[in-house]
C-alpha cells in the first residue's frame, strides 16, 4: 500500500497522476479473450501490463465484477492480487452503511486473510455519518475516498442543497476532515465540476482528490489542473473507457497504452507547469 508521501513520490517519478479504471464489461472485451478460463482477469492483466509504468493508481469498479456472482468475484480477487505494489489500488465500491455493516465491507476489501483481497483504498458514501466511515479507518494505512461532488446529472438533487454549513458537499468535506487527516482521506470530485475545485481547496487544501470524468465523459484535464492542483499535485485523474476500450481487437493492450501515454504526457506538462516536478 502507498502512504501519502509514497504516492507523491510515485507521481514525481512517473510524471503522472493517472488512475486507470478497470470497469471491465465482458460484453465489450475482445472476443478472442473469452476462450480463457477467466476472460475478465486476462483482459485486466494485459491492460495492467501495458500501462503500469504510466499510471500511479488502478480502480476496479466492484459492480462490474459482482454482477457475475462467484466467477466475477474471483476475477476481482485475481485482479486485486495482480495489481502492482507501487500503485495505489482502489476498489470503487461506494459502500455506505451503519458501523457493524461497514466493518464487514472493510473486511471484504481490506482483509486478505478473510476475503482474498487487500486493496489500498475504497470509495465510500458518507451520508450515514461518522459510523459509516470510521470502520474503514480502523485498518492502518488504508485510505477512505469519500464522495463529495460528483459529475452525475443527479448531483444537483442533493449535493448542492444549502445547509447551515454551506452546500451539502461542502459540509461533507469539512466534517469528514475532522475524522482523519489528508494522509488517510481523499474526496471524489467530478472533472466536469472543474470550476468548483478552487472552492473545494479551501476546505481540503492537502487532500488528494480522485477525479473521474476526464476522457469519455468530456472533462478537461487542463481545467482540473488549473483549479484543483496543489503544491504536491493532489490529484488522481481517472480514465476508464477511453483507455481500456481504445480497441476491441487483438491490439487492445497496445491501444490502451497509447491512450494512457497521451494522458501521461499531458500530465507531465501540467506537473512541470505547476512546479511539482
Amino acid at each position: 500500500m502507498l502512504s501519502h508521501q509514497q504516492l507523491i513520490s510515485q507521481i514525481k517519478q512517473k510524471k503522472s497522476f493517472l488512475c486507470v479504471g478497470l470497469d471491465t464489461d465482458i460484453n465489450k472485451i475482445p472476443a478472442f479473450l473469452r476462450d480463457h478460463e477467466d476472460p475478465i482477469f486476462e483482459f485486466n492483466k494485459r491492460i495492467i501490463d501495458a500501462t503500469a509504468d504510466l499510471c500511479v493508481a488502478y480502480k476496479p469498479n466492484s459492480a462490474f465484477y459482482e454482477a457475475y456472482g462467484i466467477k466475477g468475484l474471483q476475477s476481482l480477487i485475481n485482479t486485486c492480487n495482480y495489481l502492482p505494489k507501487d500503485t495505489l489500488n482502489i476498489i470503487d465500491a461506494k459502500r455506505g452503511d451503519i458501523g457493524n455493516t461497514s466493518d464487514k465491507y472493510a473486511r471484504t476489501f481490506f482483509d486478505k486473510a478473510s476475503s482474498g483481497m487487500d486493496f489500498d483504498a475504497i470509495t465510500v458514501t458518507p451520508y450515514m455519518g461518522n459510523d459509516s466511515v470510521t470502520p474503514y479507518l480502523a485498518y492502518e494505512g488504508k485510505w477512505v475516498i469519500i464522495l463529495a461532488l460528483t459529475s452525475s446529472v443527479g448531483s444537483k438533487d442533493f449535493q448542492y442543497l444549502d445547509t447551515n454549513d454551506g452546500h451539502l458537499y461542502e459540509a461533507v468535506i469539512k466534517k469528514a476532515n475532522t475524522w482523519a487527516g489528508a494522509d488517510r482521506l481523499m474526496f471524489v470530485v467530478g472533472a466536469t465540476k472543474s470550476t468548483e475545485f478552487t472552492n473545494i481547496r479551501q476546505y481540503a487544501p492537502d487532500n488528494f482528490l480522485l477525479v473521474p470524468g476526464v476522457g469519455a465523459q468530456g472533462g478537461s484535464l487542463e481545467e482540473v489542473c488549473k483549479y484543483g492542483m496543489n503544491k504536491d499535485c493532489g490529484l488522481l485523474v481517472n480514465a476508464s473507457r477511453s483507455i481500456i476500450y481504445a480497441s476491441n481487437g487483438e491490439d487492445f493492450a497496445e491501444a490502451a497504452r497509447a491512450e494512457a501515454l497521451k494522458l501521461q504526457q499531458q500530465m507531465a506538462e501540467e506537473l512541470e507547469k505547476a512546479g511539482v516536478i
